[in-house]
């Protein structure tokens, strides 16, 4: 299973807060070196203190191409090489598919899409002349089923995993490894301004569901985050790491259901679609 040898060197994006925080230092701990990336340099900017050499503290907002890429770069001649990149900068929107605007969504994507987008394009020509490195990502649980009120979120969740899942089987030939990591429900700090924008259209329709979901969120077991390092470490460790690893123990029953659900659906429309055959 495990193939530790020597450090491994980490581009983690989001690291000021969250899960991206919580790996970064880890990753640290545990004697790796990691170029850490924050919109805002002075919220990483104690790991150098802390770490000195081991880190790289670099300002990067991953909606602009050119500031990834040469992150990506400078990360490269700061350390020789890079062995796990991980997108993990992503924020939800809470709102209805009626409330949330379109210039919303867009921001939004352009975060949680378009900027894993951006390293990924930025680290595949280093990682193949390499002929190793793995990609991670910080997917979601909601990536693999959708929840009222956040489905704008759960959309481009639904998307990062279809952009990983295909890019597995683009770059295993040379020698490239890729990840999605799944978290449940967990006590971060995504419940924050800077993790979760709410939409500002407001309408009275949505208020009972609204407040149903805020209850079922007040009784919901969440795990503790400090928990997670050595799952992500056993990923990166492994000489044949999963496609997907969903993190807790709550999703994987509710996930199955889903997925029987699906499949009872089809099948129970089976007759309808093999006769659209023609």
């Amino acid at each position: 299973m495990e193939n530790r040898q020597k450090e491994k060197v980490w581009f983690i994006t989001g690291s000021s807060r969250g899960f991206g925080k919580i790996w970064t230092a880890a990753a640290l701990k545990r004697g790796d070196k990691v170029a850490a990336t924050a919109r805002n340099i002075n919220s990483i900017a104690a790991l150098k203190e802390t770490y000195g050499d081991q880190v790289l503290v670099l300002e990067v907002d991953v909606t602009n191409r050119s500031q990834v890429q040469n992150a990506i770069h400078e990360a490269k001649q700061y350390f020789g090489r890079l062995d796990i990149v991980l997108n993990n900068a992503g924020y939800s929107l809470v709102g209805s598919i009626e409330e949330s605007s379109t210039d919303e969504v867009k921001v939004m994507y352009e975060t949680n899409i378009i900027g894993p987008i951006h390293v990924i394009q930025a680290a595949l020509p280093i990682l193949r002349a390499q002929g190793h490195g793995q990609i991670l990502g910080t997917s979601s649980a909601v990536g693999i089923y959708s929840n009222p009120l956040i489905g704008y979120y759960c959309s481009s969740k639904f998307a990062f995993e279809a952009i990983y899942d295909s890019l597995s089987k683009e770059v295993a030939a040379f020698g490239i490894k890729v990840t999605l990591i799944e978290p449940g429900a967990y006590n971060t700090e995504f419940g924050s301004t800077e993790s979760l924008k709410i939409a500002s259209k407001k309408l009275p329709y949505y208020d009972d569901l609204k407040n149903q979901v805020m209850k079922n969120l007040q009784t919901m077991e969440r795990g503790n985050p400090n928990a997670t390092p050595d799952a992500l470490f056993a990923v990166v460790d492994a000489e044949n790491p999963p496609l997907r690893l969903l993190l807790g123990k709550n999703d994987l029953k509710h996930i199955r259901q889903i997925y029987s659900e699906r499949l009872q659906e089809w099948e129970t429309w089976k007759p309808i679609s093999q006769a659209a055959q023609g």
